[in-house]
């Protein structure tokens, strides 16, 4: 059997069991086995397959048609210019979280020397992004998964900035610590009636913890507001990512917590995505 027609052949049996990307998956499983790049993989498709890569390869495949993520298959995520280790502990970063490190990126001069709050950093992969374009910073960022800290600092060491980000294991509620500039959050915020709609993919894979919202969707991001408006300098900046029919309720509690200039961002979809405000005073 050569490369093409184990490609193929694989892309028929997760196309059989409903996974939209099949022919990709296929291909990006049989990359990391090979330690080559796709490309180089769809310029030799007749190159043969030993026993050894085969057994592999269906092992990988049999996962993925059981809906493991292929981003924990790999075990690594693209995001933003980079890219980082995931596996079961840590929420698979997604494009839409981008927005976050644009709107930060917009608030922080070039040579700017900002004190950095992530509040759930989950992978580290938002906090690590803004750190590797703005140098001088510092930041935090606090998880109350301990698994999940273990893969943001694996990260921060394997993008060599583990020396600018203090790694806290903590939840939100107990963190009494500095005055930042900034906040970041990316926290959970689907309802948890509507995780049981989500695909297999998600709900049977990903970590409740990062996924659940409570009943509402809302009762993390408001706990995360709340926390911000004790944490925040005057006039500093909280960028949140929220769920696409939660800007107007979001909005509502910023400025009863004492947040104004609220502007909410769409991403590619044209969804509410993620939302800055400024701390009043």
């Amino acid at each position: 059997m050569n490369y093409q027609e184990l490609l193929v052949d694989a892309s028929k049996q997760l196309k059989f069991n409903k996974l939209n990307s099949a022919k990709l998956d296929a291909e990006l499983i049989l990359s990391k086995i090979l330690g080559l790049s796709r490309e180089k993989i769809l310029l030799n498709l007749n190159e043969k397959i030993n026993d050894k890569v085969l057994e592999k390869f269906n092992w990988y495949l049999k996962l993925r048609k059981q809906n493991r993520p292929i981003a924990y298959i790999l075990g690594f995520k693209d995001f933003w210019k980079y890219k980082f280790k995931v596996d079961k502990n840590v929420l698979i970063p997604r494009p839409e979280t981008e927005l976050i490190i644009e709107q930060a990126l917009k608030n922080l001069p070039k040579l700017s020397t900002k004190n950095i709050l992530d509040i759930g950093t989950g992978s580290g992969c938002i906090i690590i992004s803004i750190i590797k374009e703005r140098e001088n910073c510092k930041a935090t960022a606090i998880d109350k998964s301990l698994k999940a800290l273990k893969v943001a600092k694996s990260n921060a060491e394997m993008h060599h900035v583990q020396k600018k980000i203090k790694f806290l294991n903590i939840d939100v509620d107990k963190y009494f610590a500095n005055k930042y500039d900034l906040i970041v959050s990316n926290p959970p915020y689907i309802k948890d009636i509507e995780i049981l709609s989500l695909d297999k993919d998600v709900k049977l894979n990903e970590p409740k913890l990062a996924l659940s919202g409570g009943i509402s969707g809302l009762n993390k991001v408001f706990k995360v507001i709340n926390k911000s408006q004790k944490l925040l300098k005057t006039k500093g900046k909280l960028i949140l990512e929220i769920g696409d029919k939660q800007s107007k309720e979001v909005k509502k509690y910023l400025i009863k917590n004492n947040f104004n200039q609220i502007q909410v961002f769409k991403d590619l979809s044209r969804k509410d995505r993620c939302i800055v405000s400024t701390k009043a005073n």
